[in-house]
């Protein structure tokens, strides 16, 4: 039974579908997908176009609105919009260490979380959208960052079911390896921090300090987790955000306090960076992240933890050599490592799962380029320009290979354009589809 509720300008209700885990197996075992809809008061009535939004993740639930804010400010003038969270998340059914132990072993578990990737979340919306609007009535979409994945995934498996397409920094190499997608994006993180250390030169010597300071004793988070060097260079995840830079510089500024035995890690700190690290809301994050790249056609031979292996490559990424050097230490990025599965409470009963997804070899391919080079759908994307978390070469080429889709490219905004521009962002795309730009 639907459950409505009246926020500051906006009236949501609450959907709950039943989908089969595996859309291959109509019949089998069946999950719950949970749906926010929100329609701008006084609207509830009108007969308005649907919009389905893509969370970007893997594994993030859908933001939840306190009332027409964010991008909702732009969406909620002409449409009724749709929040998902993706099967796994949020209230949907769902997949973290205490649920996933019920599923049987690591085998057994890794089999059912090859069933989270795109190409599940997009049948499960088209299941959604035939209940909710009926066989012949399409719907327009939205997808931020991975959700921009699963918008060509869409494309690829279901274009019959999309009046358009919006895409937010989320424009995949559609025939990129896990392994080509780190080898471009470490330089991007390198230009980052390069950025951050130029507009606060006194972060060098404080990263040196913490970095120093842990190489000799990790340090112990509130849950329980352990930051070591690597750890601490991941916060580097901040700088992909508008104002991450700024961010990461006020909790380094807070680093420090005088203990009973002299200089130590301060609490506020920690608890700082354990908001930043830890994987306790969002274990599919770590867990599927290299496998939303996975193609058998592309990478036969699994994904295999290729930042770990690309990140070889990339000496300047060295702590240890950097402070032996003198040089600055630089954070990493968007990447997801084997030793983050010992580190984070959240993730260790995960450990055998996670390297059993990443041995598989036989991920089904999510894109059709013959599909999408034949498209009849209007596509709108920003594209950030260095973007640290999608490559822009990438994001470009894909842009070719999609017939009738345009870019608006972009400097003003990073990756999180679309949640901090107040709608900017999407209006701008929708005017570009109404031929107004």
């Amino acid at each position: 039974m639907s459950t409505a509720s009246r926020l500051p300008g906006i009236v949501t209700t609450d959907h709950v579908f039943h989908v089969p885990l595996d859309h291959a197996a109509p019949e089998g075992e069946q999950i719950e997908v949970y749906a926010r809809e929100v329609v701008a008061c006084g609207r509830e009535a009108d007969d308005l176009p649907w919009l389905l939004f893509l969370q970007g993740g893997p594994g993030g639930k859908a933001g939840r609105p306190l009332g027409r804010d964010g991008w909702l400010v732009r969406a909620l003038d002409g449409y009724r919009v749709l929040l998902l969270d993706q099967r796994g998340t949020g209230r949907s059914t769902p997949a973290n260490r205490q649920t996933l132990a019920r599923h049987g072993g690591p085998r057994e578990q890794a089999d059912y979380l090859a069933h989270f990737r795109a190409d599940s979340i997009v049948r499960d919306a088209e299941l959604i959208r035939r209940r909710l609007l009926g066989e012949d009535r399409r719907w327009s979409l939205l997808g931020q960052s991975f959700g921009g994945f699963c918008t060509l995934t869409y494309l690829s498996l279901a274009p019959e079911g999309l009046r358009e397409a919006f895409v937010t920094g989320g424009l995949a190499g559609l025939r990129s390896s896990a392994e080509d997608v780190y080898r471009s994006a470490y330089p991007r993180v390198v230009r980052k921090n390069e950025a951050h250390y130029a507009r606060y030169p006194q972060d060098v010597a404080a990263v040196r300090r913490i970095a120093a300071y842990l190489g000799d004793s990790p340090a112990v988070l509130p849950d329980g987790g352990l930051l070591t060097v690597q750890a601490f260079q991941s916060l580097g995840m901040m700088l992909g955000r508008g104002n991450g830079s700024d961010s990461l510089h006020y909790l380094l500024e807070e680093a420090w306090i005088e203990g009973a035995a002299g200089p130590e890690l301060s609490d506020t700190f920690l608890a700082g960076v354990h908001a930043a690290l830890s994987f306790v809301e969002g274990p599919l994050y770590a867990v599927l992240h290299e496998s939303i790249y996975g193609q058998r056609s592309v990478d036969p031979a699994g994904t295999a933890w290729a930042a770990e292996r690309v990140r070889k490559e990339f000496a300047e990424f060295d702590a240890e050599a950097a402070l032996e050097s003198g040089a600055p230490v630089l954070f990493t990025g968007e990447m997801i490592y084997p030793w983050m599965f010992e580190t984070d409470p959240a993730l260790r009963p995960l450990r055998e799962v996670a390297q059993l997804l990443a041995e598989r070899t036989d991920w089904p391919d999510l894109y059709d380029p013959q599909r999408l080079a034949a498209n009849e759908v209007p596509v709108m994307a920003a594209v950030y320009h260095d973007d640290m978390y999608v490559d822009t070469a990438d994001s470009l080429e894909t842009a070719r290979a999609v017939r009738g889709l345009r870019t608006w490219i972009t400097n003003e905004w990073e990756h999180d354009g679309l949640r901090v521009s107040g709608g900017k962002v999407l209006d701008r795309l929708i005017a570009m589809a109404r031929g107004e730009v």
